[in-house]
């Protein structure tokens, strides 16, 4: 069997409804992984991709704006990938913004990624994948995990966070046999930068920063997140990739 092979493995996406998620929902269905699309909204359109191309898919309501919604998903279910992808983002001046948007953000992006991913840890150490030696988990942190941005402060706090639990989970469970990394996309075109992709002056200084030439695609994160769930990155630990047309390396 390939090491880039997900076969006989089961895989949590949450935020697999639409944009990066459901492009990396569809991305390990290719690979041969049984994914449960999961987010606060049916995920029928990324299932029914799935299932067009012959993959294997199931779905689950989970809203995260509860941080321990996933906290009885995992138990007994033989999930050995997660991904943490679902996420929210709320835009105002740093002078005005509000407690209700910050509390909003932290819980969604920070809390409930980590909350979410102790249980699927709890769960796999407690009874080991029947899908193979070890089990991954991927997280979606952001290029602002590693810069400042504008008009965004609870999210730029959140995805820093994001990045230091990646690295601290795999401090603590890389002997257990779980991979913990995470990928920092830049640009990407979702529903999350409809309103900068609309405005021309902010879309054409956005362009023109990236060595690319062009935003990101969901299915360019898609890759990399099926790459770090395979056995081919078993000795991947705590990595934050930058997936973000050469943005950070300028």
């Amino acid at each position: 069997m390939s090491a880039f092979s997900l076969a006989g493995r089961r895989a949590l996406v949450t935020g697999a409804n639409t944009g990066i998620g459901q492009a990396i929902a569809v991305a390990l269905a290719a690979q041969g992984a049984r994914v449960t699309c999961a987010g606060r909204r049916p995920c029928d359109e990324t299932i029914t991709q799935i299932s067009a191309s012959g993959g294997a898919a199931d779905g689950l309501i989970l809203d995260l704006a509860d941080p321990m919604a996933a906290a009885d998903v995992f138990a007994g279910q033989d999930y050995s990938i997660l991904v943490n992808n679902a996420g929210i983002i709320r835009r105002a001046d740093s002078l005005e913004f509000s407690e209700e948007d910050w509390d909003a953000v932290m819980d969604v992006n920070l809390k409930a990624l980590f909350f979410t991913t102790q249980a699927f840890a709890r769960a796999y150490i407690n009874t080991p994948s029947e899908g193979g030696s070890h089990a991954a988990v991927v997280n979606i942190a952001s290029l602002l995990s590693f810069q400042g941005g504008i008009r965004v402060p609870s999210y730029t706090a959140s995805k820093h966070g994001v990045a230091g639990l990646t690295k601290i989970l795999a401090n603590e469970w890389a002997a257990k046999g779980i991979n913990v990394n995470a990928i920092a996309p830049g640009y990407i075109a979702t529903n999350n930068t409809a309103a900068l992709q609309a405005d021309p002056e902010r879309n054409r200084a956005i362009v023109d920063r990236i060595p690319a030439g062009r935003w990101g695609a969901p299915e360019d994160i898609a890759g990399t997140a099926a790459f770090l769930c395979s056995a081919a990155a078993q000795y991947i630990h705590g990595a934050v990739l930058n997936v973000d047309g050469g943005w950070l390396a300028r």
